[in-house]
């Protein structure tokens, strides 16, 4: 048998930065996945467990035996109940992707493979597999892709354990259960955890259920949008240190010196995160209301970067998009941490295709990376095929 998982990246459609100083933020899922693959050995003496990371063109593999001799404290895999990895742990899972010698260059994925032997042994325990990865989404430009790794490796797995209810018979994607996406949620905040060490949740969360957001002071609210929306990601290719940006040196700098004014960017940053997410909420029957939603979220999206230029956590090359997009009458905005990363822009339903590709054509000339994204479809979704 094979089980094929897919769950898709997200896109912060305004907020960031000011989330942590307690304004309103609303993120998305995006129509760009991460798929992982899990098939089982027909040779007999294969007793090992592969994972292939196609997209960076590398292959793991350790003998199960190494894996139990290396995590024997572990005990009986549960798939049930989603555990955080131990101190002991991690050191023990670090030994075994250590062995694996990453290149130097490609040395951050090392916390996404040991996230993987993590939620691997936990929910399956030490049985052979090979376990295939391939992502639409850019590696570290703030578009969720550890995040939808982690929750489509875990739908993968709970799909073959007796946790969750799939019905094995489906051909093509199907999703799981209300009370199943909540423990894959779970497991899921468990790897982003040895990745990030202390993420918010929000990226999982998205990646889990899908469609939308609204988050503040840690509280999330599940949002359905009433409306089509087509975004162009523009990747800047710029990498940025995702833990110092979060960590809001520029942004906690600026506060400390002007609170006052920086208490009314934040007020702003709310009011716009609430405004844009009533329109998206509001029913919208004809195109001639689509086009009045379409201009009212372009005016917020370009209020919001104003106010992250207020913040200082803009970049020369997200610049650059804002320049030749407004060039276009598009309007955009940075998505996530900043400094680099990605830039949003919202493609009205009437815009014609031409002037799409006019614009893609002068971005990616600029050596940045285009891709175009719907906004808030499903979320994780499983494929059980073969046969067992």
């Amino acid at each position: 048998m094979e089980v094929k998982a897919r769950a898709p990246g997200k896109i912060i459609l305004s907020g960031e930065h000011a989330v942590v100083h307690g304004s309103t933020a609303v993120a998305a899922s995006i129509d760009l996945y991460t798929y992982a693959t899990i098939s089982f050995p027909t040779a007999e003496n294969d007793d090992s467990l592969k994972l292939q990371l196609k997209d960076v063109a590398l292959e793991f593999s350790w003998p199960i035996g190494r894996i139990k001799e290396a995590l024997s404290n572990l005990g009986a895999p549960s798939s049930s109940t989603p555990t955080s990895c131990s101190i002991e742990s991690v050191k023990s899972i670090s030994a075994l992707v250590d062995e694996q010698n990453i290149p130097e260059a490609k040395i951050a994925l090392a916390s996404g493979v040991s996230a993987f032997l993590w939620l691997y042994t936990s929910i399956r325990g030490f049985k052979p597999a090979t376990v295939v990865v391939t992502s639409d989404l850019p590696l570290g430009s703030g578009l969720g892709s550890s995040a939808s790794f982690c929750v489509a490796l875990s739908a993968a797995l709970l799909a073959l354990s007796d946790s969750v209810n799939v019905d094995a018979q489906h051909q093509g994607w199907s999703m799981f259960g209300e009370p199943d996406l909540e423990l894959l949620n779970n497991w899921a905040f468990e790897g982003e955890k040895i990745i990030h060490g202390k993420p918010s949740g929000i990226d999982n969360t998205v990646s889990t259920y899908g469609n939308m957001i609204k988050f503040r002071s840690g509280n999330l609210t599940r949002i359905t949008s009433k409306m089509p929306l087509k975004m162009l990601v523009t990747n800047t290719k710029v990498g940025r240190n995702t833990k110092a940006l979060v960590a809001g040196v520029s942004v906690s700098e600026r506060t400390l010196r002007h609170p006052n004014a920086m208490s009314f960017v934040f007020n702003a940053v709310d009011s716009i995160s609430n405004d844009l997410a009533n329109i998206i909420l509001s029913p919208a029957p004809d195109d001639v209301s689509i086009t009045e939603k379409e201009e009212k979220l372009e005016e917020l999206m370009e209020m919001n970067q104003g106010l992250l230029q207020c913040m200082g956590v803009s970049h020369a090359s997200i610049e650059t998009v804002l320049r030749t997009t407004l060039k276009y009458k598009l309007a955009s905005k940075l998505t996530g941490a900043g400094g680099g990363g990605c830039v949003l822009t919202l493609l009205p339903t009437l815009l014609s295709g031409t002037v799409v590709d006019k614009v893609i054509a002068e971005l990616e000339s600029c050596g940045f990376q285009c891709l175009i994204a719907r906004i808030g479809g499903n979320g994780v979704e499983i494929c059980i095929g073969g046969s067992s």
